[in-house]
């Protein structure tokens, strides 16, 4: 035997008849320190002012950086190592 029941109800009515708690308020407080979080952010989201906060001795060493791992792989890719270029 098979027996369905439609029941036509709001989830807020569906949410009372079944004794579950109401978190709206505990929902908003998160949400409204979720969107004060994220408007702290926003001034750190530009491009200048993270690399910035991420390499504060400035653009210099990340060029090097930067240029040293082009070095790495143009020479891992080339087949070449600074041992080839030696000359005793």
């Amino acid at each position: 035997m098979k027996v369905t029941f439609n029941i036509d109800c709001t989830p807020e009515e569906a949410r009372r008849f079944l004794g579950l708690p109401d978190v709206t308020p505990v929902h908003d407080v998160m949400v409204d320190q979720m969107k004060q979080a994220a408007a702290k952010a926003l001034p750190y989201l530009d491009p200048e002012s993270m690399a910035k906060l991420w390499f504060p001795m400035g653009s210099d060493v990340f060029q090097e950086f930067q240029q040293g791992l082009w070095a790495a792989a143009t020479g891992a890719t080339s087949g070449r190592h600074d041992t080839d270029n030696k000359t005793d």
